[in-house]
C-alpha cells in the first residue's frame, strides 16, 4: 500500500502495512531494528503512540477518519510517548526525517491506496 501526500504532492511510503487487529496493533515496530526507506505502519484506532522498547526513533503522521492530518510527531526517540491528538483515528509510523522530506503539516490530505 502506499500512503501519499496529496496536498503537497510527495509520497511518503511505497511499502506500508496495516495494523488493525488488537495484536498487529499491540506489537506495532516492536521486533523490528528498523524501517527501510518508503516503508510504513499504519496503526488504526490510534490517538497517540509509545515508544516502550523500541530500538529506533520514528516519525508519527496522525490522521483523522477522512485522511486530512491532524498531526505530526517527528523523531520520537525510544521509552517516549508522543502528543495525543483527540481527533486522529490512523498512526503512520515511518522513518525519521519522512516527515520533513514530505512537507508534511496538520491539514494536509492524504491518500492510501487501499482505502481511498
Amino acid at each position: 500500500m502506499r500512503v501519499l501526500n496529496l496536498t503537497q504532492n510527495t509520497c511518503i511510503a511505497d511499502n506500508a502495512r496495516l495494523a488493525d487487529t488488537f495484536l498487529s496493533r499491540l506489537v506495532g515496530l516492536l521486533n523490528r531494528r528498523s524501517l527501510e526507506p518508503q516503508e510504513a505502519l499504519i496503526i488504526t484506532r490510534c490517538q497517540s503512540i509509545h515508544m516502550f522498547f523500541m530500538r529506533f526513533a520514528i516519525d508519527v503522521i496522525f490522521m483523522d477518519r477522512n485522511f486530512v492530518v491532524v498531526g505530526v510527531a517527528p523523531n520520537i526517540k525510544p521509552f517516549r510517548l508522543s502528543p495525543l491528538f483527540i481527533s486522529a483515528y490512523y498512526a503512520v509510523e515511518i522513518p525519521t526525517g519522512i516527515i520533513s522530506a514530505s512537507h508534511t503539516r496538520p491539514g494536509d490530505q492524504l491518500k492510501l491506496d487501499k482505502f481511498s
